[in-house]
């Protein structure tokens, strides 16, 4: 097989939740350059109908799913919604996030408990989901989770005060490991990608009030770009990574290797 072959995602399906803007959006165009039929998801139909006109002119075929996450009875019918489409899910990325800024000690419970939901929870139900409809029945799979530096250490108060998200995300590396141990004799590989700090809605503000300080510590000496994060996911989704399993791969400029 040549190297072009292996990066070849023809006739694939993926689903990316959290899929109508931002990396989400940047990852469903990668996999739709490479020959993938995507499907994506969000709360807002509005930015979902804005992003499958995007998708279809750069010639992807797409499918729009407006659902939220967080509600435990949308991962199965999400699911069902996409095999009557298209007869099979072949790649899961689990993008769909959220975070709270708050000092622990003021912390409040339903904050905590909403990106618990969201991050943790909804991929768990997600994933599962999947697994049974789709993957575990070939024997086949991938599985892309998208963690973030923020869960690989303890952050720095005055940088990142997120207690709620680094601790999900922490728990969105180990889910990585230990579903990618569990289900290895399915043929289903189980990866992780660690973003650093990208410009986006969710990181406004912190890249106002702590840019400085970001880059100053970032060895490349710059913020994460809309090409960064492609060709990790390709590699992901793709036969390239056929012996890569239960792998979280920081895509950061460095900030997480000091």
């Amino acid at each position: 097989m040549s190297v072009k072959e292996l990066f070849d995602l023809s006739g694939r399906v993926a689903l990316i939740t959290g899929g109508s803007r931002g990396l989400g959006l940047q990852m469903a165009e990668a996999l739709g350059e490479m020959g993938a039929k995507v499907a994506i998801t969000a709360r807002k139909a509005k930015e979902l109908g804005e992003a499958e006109a995007h998708l279809k002119s750069l010639g992807i075929e797409v499918q729009t799913c407006p659902c939220d996450l967080s509600d435990p009875s949308v991962p199965k019918p999400l699911v069902d919604q996409v095999m009557g489409k298209w007869g099979r899910i072949d790649i899961l990325v689990n993008n769909a996030g959220t975070t709270w800024g708050a000092p622990m000690e003021d912390h409040p419970l339903e904050a905590w408990q909403k990106v618990l939901n969201l991050n943790l929870t909804a991929m768990f139900l997600l994933t599962q989901a999947v697994g049974k409809a789709s993957m575990i029945p070939r024997r086949a799979g991938r599985i892309i989770n998208i963690a973030s530096i923020a869960g690989l250490s303890g952050t720095e108060p005055d940088f990142m005060s997120t207690i709620g998200y680094n601790t999900t995300k922490a728990g969105v590396v180990n889910f990585t490991k230990s579903l990618a141990c569990e289900w290895g004799k399915y043929n289903i590989h189980v990866n992780a990608i660690a973003p650093g700090v990208f410009p986006s809605k969710m990181s406004k503000g912190m890249i106002d009030s702590a840019g400085k300080y970001i880059l100053e510590r970032t060895p490349l000496k710059r913020l994460g770009n809309e090409r960064d994060l492609k060709g990790v996911t390709v590699l992901l989704a793709s036969d390239a990574s056929d012996f890569m399993t239960g792998t979280v791969i920081p895509v950061d400029g460095g900030f997480a290797a000091l």
